[in-house]
């Protein structure tokens, strides 16, 4: 058999016709395919969404017509629902309409809390200087009313008299004195008198202490319950540390001693070591 002689040229437009022809057989057969698969599940589809109305259909159609299963109340429900014509634009512009309602709602009132802020902190309202004097006053207060628990405590407990009678130079509390020895606060009250008047105790009680040091000079301490009464500035002592005194009893003599610029008393009361005005116990 005499065999045909092809030239390489030949020989590859040869294979290229062949590869070309399978190339598109492949390409065809996948777009068959594909098309293929597309058309199924678009029917399936189909068929479900069809079943579904069927069925949803039919139950309506049962409601509505069957009155023996169903009660009328029911049935007149779902004619109701059945006649609905509803409008979803309609229903998206309401919803949209609140919604913007409700932001500027909103707006309106951080904008008006703002304002209310701004308003207090140009009043002042809740500055610390503000703030600052209100502790004061409360604690001002406070100590006013512990004042006069303690006077009155005092006064339900315990019978007082004058210790001696004289001229008050000095009160209670604050004060300006014209000598640089002298403190600002005043503790008790100045009873001024002539050098060797005799001081007698204002109350019973007990001598915790007596003593001539410090800036009290020659002083006594008298104890009756939970009161103490300063006896300062004396000439002289009459009585000593555990003496039991009675009331009226003559206890020392005025004098000038310590931190004094003249002869008087001074007479100081302290509950519980918190100091009360003399004036209020003994109302002079």
């Amino acid at each position: 058999m005499v065999e045909r002689t092809m030239s390489v040229e030949d020989k590859i437009k040869r294979a290229e016709e062949i590869y070309n022809k399978r190339r598109e057989g492949k390409n065809r057969t996948t777009t068959v395919n594909v098309s293929s698969k597309k058309d199924f599940k678009l029917l399936k589809k189909m068929i479900i969404q069809i079943i579904v109305c069927l069925t949803i259909y039919s139950i309506f159609y049962l409601v509505k017509n069957n009155n023996y299963i169903f009660s009328e109340d029911l049935i007149n429900k779902t004619k109701e629902i059945l006649s609905y014509d509803v409008n979803f634009g309609q229903i998206y512009n309401n919803a949209v309409q609140s919604l913007n309602s409700m932001k500027s709602d909103n707006t309106q009132n951080v904008e008006a809390e703002n304002q209310s802020t701004e308003q207090q902190t140009e009043n002042g309202i809740g500055g610390a200087e503000e703030q600052v004097e209100e502790n004061q006053a409360t604690e001002q207060t406070q100590e006013l009313t512990q004042m006069e628990q303690d006077v009155q405590d005092i006064k339900n407990s315990i019978s007082f008299i004058k210790p001696i009678e004289g001229t008050i130079t000095s009160t209670f509390g604050w004060r300006n004195p014209t000598t640089s020895t002298v403190p600002k606060y005043h503790t008790g009250l100045d009873i001024a008198n002539v050098s060797g008047t005799v001081i007698c105790s204002a109350t019973d009680g007990d001598v915790v202490l007596a003593s001539s040091e410090g800036d009290f000079g020659n002083h006594l301490k008298i104890q009756i319950n939970d009161v103490t009464i300063i006896y300062a500035h004396c000439k002289t002592l009459y009585v000593k540390q555990g003496d039991h005194i009675t009331q009226g009893q003559q206890i020392a003599e005025v004098g000038s001693t310590g931190n004094s610029t003249g002869p008087h008393l001074h007479f100081e009361i302290r509950k519980q070591d918190r100091l009360v005005d003399p004036k209020l116990i003994l109302e002079i």
